[in-house]
Order: C-alpha cells, then sequence, then structure tokens
C-alpha cells in the first residue's frame, strides 16, 4: 500500500524525539516512490509512539536507535553509538535483501492503478520479533486507547473473503432437471388432464412456429411429480400409457377415420391461393392436363393406323404417344402432391415431388420409348415387310402435328412467362430446370413433332422406293431422339434433387439484407438450395454483436433500480442468482432478435420457405 509523502507524517502520529523524527523523516522520503502495478508489502505493519519509553529498560539506548532504525528507512547505520549515513546504493541493496521486492520506477503519467498483495517475511532480527509479538499481543486484548504512558498500536490489515469453490458445468452429463414440457406432451406422455395441470407453476416461452403468439410451458420435474401424485407408481403409469396407445392405433386403423382426417387436415392447412397457383389448376397442372388429354387421343389414333398399315415408323409414333401419355399421368400426381403442406413424416413438405416425378418421367421415356423403338426399328431391317399403302398413317401423322404442335405453344407460353417472373431468358429457365413438370412436357412435344416429322419423310421413302429398310431407319431416328431427350430430363431433375444453389445474385441480395442488421457484425458458411416451386432454403451462420445485443436488454430496464439492486447484494450467491436472472433474459432476447430477423428476411424475399439461422 502506497502513501503520499504529504500526508505519511500525520499518518505516524508519534511523539518522538529528533533523533527519531529524522529517521522517519528519511522513511517518508523512501516510500512514496512510484511503482508496478503491483506493490509487495509486508503483512503487518506498526507504528510505535513512545518508542523510548517502551523499550528503554530491556534494550537499552544503543538497542532503541537500532530497533527504531530497522522499523523504519534503514537510511542510518549505528556504529559505536554513532549515527553513519549509508550510501546509497547500499540502502537499496539492503532493501532488496530483506523483502525480495523489485522495483520498477515509471512516469507519473504512466502510472496506472496499483494493486496490493501481501508478502509474508519474517524478519530475522530478533528486537524487531520481539516489538511485533507485542504488538500482537496488546492488539488481542482489545486495547484501543490508553495513556501517553502506555502504548498504542494501529496495525493495518487487508479484509480478505474466503474464496468460494467454484462449480464446473458437465457438459457430458444428462439431465432433465431443468427442461419444459408443453401440455399437450403432459396431456398425451403423463395422461394429466387440463385440471391437474393448473396447480402446477408455468411460465411463457417463445412459440417455435411463425406467427403464433408465446406458448405456455411447464417444469417437466413438476409435471412428473404430479404424474406420480395420481397415479401412483411409473409401472401403473405405463400401463395406462400403452393401452392408450394400443387403443389410438385401433382407432386410426379404421378407414373411414383416415379418410376424415386426411380430409380435415387437407381443408385446415392447404392454401387456396397457393394450390389455385401450383396445383393441378395452375399455370404448370394446365399445361400437363392438356397434354395428357392430346397425347392420349394421338395414342389411340397411332394405334389404329398402325394396326392398319403395319409401319414400323407408325408403330415408334404410338409407344411414342404412349410413354409420352403415361410419363405426363405421373407428372400430373407429382404436380398435386407437391402442393400438399409438411406434415410430421415431411417436415420440409413434398416440393420435390415434381423433380420425383420427372425423374420417373425421363427414365420410362428412355426404357420404354427408346428401347423399343430402337428394338422395332432393327426388327424391320432384319426382316422386312412388305410395303402396304401408307394413306391412312399420312392422315393420322398430320392430325398429330398439328395437336402436338399446339401443346408445344402452349409449354413455350407457359415457361415464357415463368421466365419473366424469374428474370431470365428461356434458355436458361429451360437448363436450370425452374419447372420440371413443363419442362418435360416441351421437351416430349418438341421430341412429338420432330418425331412426326422423321415418320413421315421415311414413310414417304418407303412408298417412293418401294423400299422397307427406310421406314426401319425412321424407328431408329425416333428412338435415338427419345433417348436424348429423357437423357436431358434426367439430368436436370437429378441436379434439382442433390441440391442446386439459388443464383448468385439473388444470394447475394439476401446476405447484403442480414448484414446490413445492426445485430449481426458477420456471417458465415451461407448457402441457399432451392427447393423447387420456387421455395428456397436459406441457411447462415451469424456472428452476433454481443455489445448491441446487451445494449438492447438494457434500453428495456431501469438502470437506477438496478444499481441499487446491485448495491443491496451481500454474498457471492445473491450476486450468482443477479447474473443468472439477467443472463437468462439475454438468452431468450437472443432468440427473440433471431425470430425478428427471420420474419424480416421472408418478408422482403418470399421465396423463403425455411430460414436457418445459426448462432456461431
Amino acid at each position: 500500500m502506497l502513501y503520499r509523502s504529504y500526508n505519511f507524517f500525520n499518518f505516524i502520529r508519534c511523539n518522538i524525539h529528533s533523533c527519531q523524527q529524522e529517521q522517519f523523516y528519511l522513511l517518508r522520503i523512501a516510500l512514496p516512490k512510484r511503482h508496478t502495478t503491483t506493490f509487495i508489502k509486508q503483512q503487518f505493519v506498526y507504528v510505535i509512539s513512545n518508542a523510548s519509553k517502551i523499550h528503554h529498560n530491556k534494550y537499552g539506548s544503543r538497542q532503541l536507535y537500532t530497533a527504531i532504525k530497522r522499523l523504519a528507512s534503514n537510511d542510518l547505520k549505528s556504529k559505536n553509538g554513532k549515527l553513519e549515513k549509508v550510501d546509497q546504493n547500499k540502502k537499496d541493496k539492503t532493501l532488496n535483501d530483506e523483502t525480495g521486492q523489485t522495483i520498477v520506477e515509471l512516469n507519473e503519467e504512466k502510472l496506472g492503478k496499483l494493486k496490493e498483495r501481501l508478502l509474508n517475511i519474517e524478519s530475522t532480527d530478533p528486537i524487531v520479533n520481539n516489538i511485533k509479538n507485542s504488538c500482537i499481543k496488546l492488539s488481542r486484548k482489545g486495547k484501543t486507547k490508553t495513556d501517553e504512558k502506555n502504548v498504542s498500536v494501529e496495525e493495518l490489515t487487508v479484509k480478505k473473503f474466503p474464496p468460494r469453490k467454484k462449480i464446473r458445468v458437465d457438459l457430458s452429463a444428462s439431465s432433465l432437471e431443468r427442461n419444459f414440457i408443453t401440455p399437450a406432451r403432459a396431456t398425451s406422455d403423463f395422461l394429466l388432464k387440463q385440471s391437474d395441470l393448473e396447480s402446477l407453476p408455468k411460465t411463457k416461452r417463445r412459440s417455435p412456429y411463425e406467427f403464433e403468439p408465446p406458448i405456455t410451458v411447464y417444469w417437466r420435474k413438476d409435471v412428473e411429480a404430479k404424474a406420480l401424485e395420481i397415479w401412483g407408481s411409473q409401472e401403473i403409469l405405463y400401463k395406462e400409457i400403452c393401452k392408450k396407445d394400443l387403443e389410438r392405433k385401433a382407432y386410426q386403423q379404421t378407414v373411414f377415420t383416415v379418410k376424415k382426417r386426411l380430409r380435415d387436415y387437407r381443408r385446415e392447412l392447404v392454401s387456396k391461393s397457393r394450390e389455385r397457383d401450383e396445383g393441378l389448376f395452375g399455370s404448370s397442372g394446365k399445361v400437363v392436363l392438356t397434354a395428357i388429354i392430346i397425347n392420349a387421343s394421338n395414342f389411340l389414333f397411332k394405334f389404329c393406323a398402325w394396326c392398319y398399315t403395319g409401319s414400323h415408323s407408325m408403330f415408334s409414333e404410338c409407344i411414342h404417344s404412349a410413354a409420352d401419355t403415361f410419363n405426363q399421368l405421373i407428372l400430373a400426381y407429382g404436380i398435386y402432391k407437391s402442393v400438399q403442406n409438411p406434415d410430421s413424416d415431411h417436415p420440409y413438405g413434398y416440393t420435390n415431388m415434381k423433380y420425383v416425378s420427372s425423374l420417373i418421367s425421363g427414365v420410362g421415356i428412355f426404357c420404354v420409348g427408346t428401347g423399343l423403338s430402337i428394338y422395332h426399328g432393327i426388327h424391320g431391317i432384319l426382316y422386312p415387310n412388305s410395303v402396304e399403302s401408307f394413306f391412312w398413317g399420312y392422315c393420322i401423322l398430320g392430325g398429330s402435328l398439328v395437336s402436338e404442335g399446339a401443346t408445344l405453344l402452349v409449354a413455350i407460353n407457359s415457361i415464357k412467362k415463368g421466365a419473366k417472373e424469374k428474370r431470365k431468358s428461356f434458355r436458361e429457365y429451360v437448363l436450370n430446370g425452374h419447372d420440371p413438370s413443363v419442362n418435360v412436357v416441351l421437351m416430349e412435344d418438341f421430341a412429338s413433332v420432330i418425331g412426326v416429322s422423321i415418320a413421315s419423310c421415311c414413310m414417304g421413302l418407303t412408298s417412293y422406293t418401294s423400299n422397307p429398310k427406310y421406314d426401319a431407319v425412321g424407328s431408329l431416328l425416333v428412338g435415338g431422339l427419345l433417348g436424348a431427350v429423357a437423357s436431358f430430363i434426367i439430368y436436370t431433375n437429378v441436379a434439382a434433387l442433390v441440391g442446386q444453389s439459388i443464383p448468385q445474385e439473388n444470394l447475394n441480395k439476401i446476405n447484403d439484407e442480414l448484414e446490413s442488421d445492426i445485430m449481426i457484425r458477420a456471417i458465415h458458411d451461407v448457402k441457399g438450395i432451392d427447393m423447387g416451386n420456387s421455395l428456397v432454403r436459406y441457411k447462415a451462420e451469424l456472428d452476433f454483436d454481443g455489445r448491441e445485443l446487451t445494449r438492447s436488454y438494457l434500453d428495456k430496464l431501469d438502470l437506477n433500480a438496478m444499481l441499487e439492486e446491485i448495491k443491496k447484494l451481500q454474498d457471492v450467491d445473491e450476486l450468482e442468482s443477479f447474473l443468472l436472472k439477467h443472463g437468462e433474459n439475454i438468452v431468450d432476447l437472443l432468440g427473440g432478435q433471431i425470430d425478428r430477423i427471420e420474419l424480416k428476411l421472408k418478408k422482403k424475399y418470399p421465396e423463403i420457405r425455411h430460414c436457418d439461422l445459426e448462432i456461431l
């Protein structure tokens, strides 16, 4: 502990003679030095009044001066009863040897806050030890004030609190002591009634669902205790739960109940606007339904023409129309399924069903259309048939060209509209597979128009040359065309199912909006995945600004009242309770800020269906 030179002498308050004053004056000059931030001193510092009267009888005058010298500044040395000056270097060396201190002098401007640390050093001088023991005995007797003839002792000590034992959190341990439970789980898992829960303590927590108010939760330990109180034991409760499960499963297995639940579920959750825009009666659904009707009609007419003419090219076109009809039925099912809302088995919904159905359609075209067409063409080359009249075949192909062309125009108009909404070119929209169902219809109808043209040319060459091999070659060409279309459909849909990122331009816009928030210092590991149906799943790691978050929390509190509450704290247990309370509130505020940021992003970018923001 450091004392300034101008008040140190007042602190001693001693009635001493001139020789002693000189030595204490030297002590006064030596102590007020500037040291490092840690100053080490002896544990006991005693200042003795009337030192000569205490020790005159016991030690004599020569020893008295020696004792005063050692308790003081050590600037004087006694030799044969005479006082002599000690060299300054020897004095510093003596201080270092006795106390073990390393003094580092600093400028007054660079001096920071000083801390004090006790250094227990026992003196080897018997006189100093005797004086110390006498002072300790006097302090224990409680004599604070005496006459001028008695000894007055002032003892400087540092008040110390016993260190509190730190409690380490075992992160590997499992515990349900502080878990919450919702009323629904309390009813289903512990078979409690709502009236049983009314007497239990409860609290409000943020809802995990969007646009929902806070939910009421109970402490799990209280719910378990209440269940044991009502049911008596764990065994009885377990038997009742098993019984309820059997009854519930038997109830759900009834066909009528399942149908009723599905119908009610669709009525409650299916959005009418989304069903109108993206369902079977939306833009994509209308294109697919139109293609189904036209391709089914073409299949019937081509089948009749093949039966009449026996042409290999006509057979390929018949198989082509049949494959298109079957595949577009699969597409219609995929569109219908993709607009259903998420459930417990599929929490992210069925949006990928469009890609799955398109993939199945591509595989069907490749296997059925390509395989049969190539097989029939090879068979026609190896075993040519006699040439018959192709009149009705030409009529059917002409009608197919008109109908397939009409379906192709419908698909092109739908893709142009979607590309305009996405602000992309026609080619980019098709290659990226933003609307897989319409893409399949487009490619199938395009292949149909080209296939009809190829079949007509090959049949014409066969009629003109009377060589049936031209007709068989036409079947091979149509089969190769179907294989190319199927490969393109499979490739685009596999890329979408694996997980295709949204355009970098759109991702940068979302990132800029997120980084501009005052609570966020940086974002990392950003991902934007196209889920289909123009929906996006966005994920990012956030580096929150802890100071801004804490400032936002403190803005809602009365700091003066908090200061008074802090002043009333008496021990570390009360301090711990105070910090835990506000720490939990700050964590709740952090969750609220994440909800606010997610809502802001979804409002500005409606295509974001799922927004996963994680804290670093």
